[in-house]
């Protein structure tokens, strides 16, 4: 009575703590494989004048230098087209991009021209644009990595453009003195690249910074899982095969003769209502409380197979091993799921065993369905096509379980019965 409540307490505690504590504590170090896209539209240009005219892409130079700069152990940098860029923007495969404008030579080179002879010029652009969409936690790991590898190729651009424009200043023998550099000349050069921060495609007011996908998703799972254990308890309490018990009220029905296969086929049916119902609350729900929803249907279908799958799956393991089933859709769903669904942090930056468990743990999927839906227009490629496929699985792996246990179980002569009343 004491010894086995707290050793199964203890375990699964201890899971939790593992779990929920690692993979938020320091995002940084855990860092791998976070996706980020390179542009470089610069077109080059002509410097210098007569002999000494020479063709430069200074744009090259800077993604040479950004490859080589960003840890390749923790960002995966994809040099890519701006076409290719935008879809994966609007896809959210990667959480954000950095862009060389294709003007970018021209711009330096008039830069250092302009730095000793009058005139007004404008300082060369780099654009680093965000993905917010794929949640507000990837946006600031984005902004952070580009804003120190911009920092350092910016020093070593000024560097470089400085030596260029003293060069250019040293006069030839016999010749008239050239031009002084003046002070704020030299630390307009010397820091010589804009960096503008832009969003690509700002999420609408009501997203909770993106986290309402992830929000609607945990709903999903809770309302699937809590969904079936309500169902399994209620109606084997009905079915005489559990007490049922309000405050001082207790009661007791005698068992009903029915098979256990028919037991699970009248919860799963219960469920397959319940879920559709659920699905249609949530999103009345979302729209009273002025949520983005573009498209309702997509969301309401998804949300309904997402619950039962998650239903189906919970009511086969408990009629498989009985109330033991609890504590293993709990580790199941929830204690390996939230983590592992990179809802709030991202994948990429938790550690490496969480991107294991969310190639098939539930939330994940669930969370990439419906971010899919809010966010990304319903793309299949966005992770709705995984979503549905994966709860599909989901749910023939427990029509399966289901299933093959119950018969098992009814052709064994396993009654639900109390042996020990016998």
């Amino acid at each position: 009575m004491v010894l086995l409540p707290l050793a199964v307490l203890t375990v699964l505690t201890s899971l939790l703590g593992v779990m929920y504590l690692d993979y938020v504590i320091d995002p940084e170090k855990n860092l791998h494989d976070f996706p980020i896209a390179l542009v470089n539209q610069d077109v080059g240009d002509v410097i210098g004048q007569g002999d000494q005219q020479k063709q430069v892409n200074f744009g090259d130079q800077i993604a040479a230098a950004l490859a080589k700069g960003v840890p390749a152990d923790k960002v995966d940098l994809r040099v890519i087209g701006i076409s290719e860029a935008e879809q994966q923007m609007q896809s959210g495969k990667v959480y954000g991009s950095i862009v060389i404008p294709s003007d970018f030579s021209k711009r330096l080179g008039i830069l250092g021209i302009g730095s000793v002879v009058p005139g007004d010029i404008q300082r060369p652009i780099i654009t680093l644009q965000t993905n917010p969409r794929t949640g507000a936690f990837g946006t600031q790991i984005m902004l952070r990595v580009g804003n120190q590898a911009l920092t350092e190729v910016n020093k070593q651009v000024g560097t470089q453009l400085t030596e260029q424009v003293n060069a250019n200043l040293t006069p030839p023998p016999g010749g008239p003195p050239a031009p002084q550099l003046s002070g704020a000349a030299r630390v307009a050069i010397a820091d010589p690249v804009k960096v503008v921060v832009q969003q690509y495609h700002p999420l609408p007011d009501g997203t909770g910074q993106g986290l309402s996908a992830f929000f609607y998703a945990l709903l999903l799972l809770l309302s699937g899982m809590v969904g079936a254990m309500v169902i399994h308890t209620m109606i084997d309490a009905q079915l005489g095969f559990v007490p049922t018990e309000y405050g001082p009220w207790y009661v007791h029905y005698p068992p009903t003769p029915i098979s256990r296969f028919h037991t699970l086929l009248i919860k799963w049916g219960v469920m397959l209502i319940t879920a559709n119902v659920v699905s249609a609350v949530f999103l009345i729900v979302g729209n009273a409380l002025d949520m983005p929803i573009d498209h309702p249907l997509q969301l309401f279908l998804f949300s309904a197979l997402a619950m039962i799958a998650v239903g189906f799956t919970c009511l086969s393991t408990l009629a498989a091993i009985g109330s033991a089933g609890l504590l293993v859709n709990l580790i199941l769903f929830i204690v390996l799921g939230l983590p592992s669904s990179g809802g709030t942090v991202p994948i990429e930056a938790t550690p490496k065993y969480f991107a294991w468990l969310a190639n098939f743990e539930p939330m994940h999927q669930v969370f990439l369905g419906v971010r899919s839906i809010l966010y990304f227009d319903g793309n299949a490629s966005a992770g709705l096509s995984r979503g549905v496929w994966m709860s599909v699985l989901g749910l023939g792996i427990g029509l399966v379980l289901g299933l093959v246990i119950t018969k098992y179980y009814d052709l064994k002569g396993l009654e639900r019965t109390n042996r020990a009343a016998a």
